[in-house]
C-alpha cells in the first residue's frame, strides 16, 4: 500500500515534464548557419580511437544555457537510422554525444566495422534550432 501514493508522485512528475519539454520554444537558426565536419572526412579508414573536430559557420559556438542570439552547441549523432525529433531536447545517449561545454572536436572510439556520422546544432536547452542546422551524414570504416 505504501507504493501507492509514491506510484502516483511519479506519474505526476513524470506527466509535468513531458509538458514541460513540449512547451520549449525552438529557436530560430540564422540564415545560412552550416554545421560540418572539419576532420574525418566521409568514406575515411580510421583506428578505433580516432579525432573528430566540428566545423560551424554562420553561427557562434556556445555552452549550453547560455542565451547569447546565434550561438549553439554541437551533438554528434552516431548511427543512427533515423533523425532525433526536433521539436525537443536531444537525449544523452550511446548514439546521441552532447558536447555542452562548446566543444569544437572529440577523440571518439568506436569498435571495428561501419559508421555514421552526422552533426547537429542544438540551442541553450539542447533543442534543434528551427530550421535544424544538420550535417551531411558521413560514413567512416573503424579498423
Amino acid at each position: 500500500m505504501r507504493t501507492l501514493p509514491y506510484l502516483g508522485l511519479a506519474t505526476l512528475l513524470v506527466g509535468t515534464s513531458a509538458t514541460v519539454l513540449a512547451a520549449i520554444p525552438r529557436t530560430p537558426a540564422p540564415e545560412g548557419a552550416q554545421v560540418y565536419f572539419i576532420e574525418t572526412q566521409d568514406g575515411a579508414t580510421v583506428g578505433q580511437t580516432f579525432t573528430v573536430k566540428f566545423g560551424l559557420k554562420g553561427m557562434g559556438v556556445a555552452p549550453a544555457a547560455v542565451d547569447a542570439p546565434a550561438t549553439g552547441h554541437h551533438h554528434l549523432l552516431i548511427d543512427l537510422n533515423d533523425e532525433p525529433a526536433m521539436d525537443m531536447p536531444l537525449p544523452m545517449t550511446d548514439n546521441i554525444r552532447h558536447f555542452g561545454k562548446g566543444q569544437t572536436e572529440t577523440q571518439l572510439t568506436l569498435p571495428p566495422g561501419k559508421h555514421s556520422l552526422q552533426l547537429l546544432v542544438g540551442d541553450k536547452n539542447h533543442v534543434p534550432l528551427d530550421p535544424p542546422v544538420i550535417s551531411e551524414k558521413i560514413t567512416v570504416i573503424v579498423q
